[in-house]
């Protein structure tokens, strides 16, 4: 049973990560950025998920610091963008963004997406940081199993998180248990499918059996499959009810039935075939 908000998972390389995050994805707003970090720092979440990508890395430093809590009580993931990728292009957009989030070290490094001329000399960036010690832990974002397959041929240092779109839409099985296979664990973006999945009957049925709301579940799911969890909210109420999974548990048949709603439904880009203009 994972207990608390402080719960963790234990990467590869024996760092602790919080189960459950708060994503900042499309938090532009400076002020209403702050305030929702500031409230889900003072809930109790411990991790934030940013990216150079989305313009709020300073905003995520000034809430850290506004908070009163020490450095090292957080943990703190940022992205290097597709347009920063390879090997000394990754380690110039890392300098870029540990000025802008004011901080001496990353807990986590992420690759964004697997550009395909450049992610494993990007990755390679990302092992000579980890080697320097200006990161705890290493990692990628969106990559299938063949992309990481590459990544072992070069690497040193396996990734020790995958953060991928997953939800009980997407389940991600396949790549899951790849993952799993080889001791990297995954975080899960967009875990309540933006939304689409708050009015799924039988995700309301469940949720009124144990008091819960269908987004609850969703996110209890998440953590009971032992996955890593970043929903992404601005609003203090919903931060709030994002964090208050850990007083139940749910059944195997109700774990199996939320299983069964998968559609491989993606909302966003096949990692495969990306193409983003920015």
């Amino acid at each position: 049973m994972i207990h608390t908000l402080q719960s963790t998972k234990t990467l590869h390389n024996g760092v602790e990560m919080p189960r459950l995050g708060l994503g900042v994805y499309k938090m532009t707003n400076p002020d209403e950025a702050i305030h929702a970090m500031t409230t889900a720092l003072k809930t109790g979440y411990r991790a934030i998920d940013t990216a150079s990508l989305y313009a709020n890395e300073k905003e995520v430093g000034e809430s850290v610091r506004a908070s009163g809590l020490k450095r090292e009580e957080l943990f703190i993931t940022t992205k290097v963008w597709n347009s920063d990728q390879g090997y000394d292009q990754t380690l110039r957009a890392f300098e870029t963004s540990l000025k802008k989030l004011g901080f001496d070290y990353l807990d986590l490094y992420l690759t964004h997406w697997p550009v395909k001329e450049t992610f494993v000399d990007t990755y390679r960036a990302i092992e000579r940081l980890y080697d320097e010690k200006l990161i705890r832990a290493t990692g990628v974002s969106n990559h299938h199993a063949h992309h990481l397959e590459e990544i072992f041929a070069k690497a040193n240092v396996k990734p020790m998180v995958n953060q991928i779109e997953l939800s009980p839409r997407l389940t991600q099985f396949d790549l899951r248990t790849f993952c799993a296979e080889n001791d990297i664990a995954i975080t899960s973006w967009s875990p309540l499918a933006r939304g689409r999945l708050l009015n799924e009957p039988s995700l309301v049925r469940i949720g009124n059996k144990y008091g819960k709301t269908p987004a609850q579940i969703i996110i209890r799911w998440h953590l009971q499959h032992d996955l890593t969890v970043i929903p992404k909210s601005v609003t203090p109420e919903r931060i709030l009810e994002n964090a208050d999974v850990f007083d139940f548990e749910l059944s195997f048949e109700d774990m199996k039935n939320i299983d069964s709603l998968n559609l491989n439904e993606r909302t966003g880009a096949d990692p495969d075939n990306f193409n983003f203009d920015f």
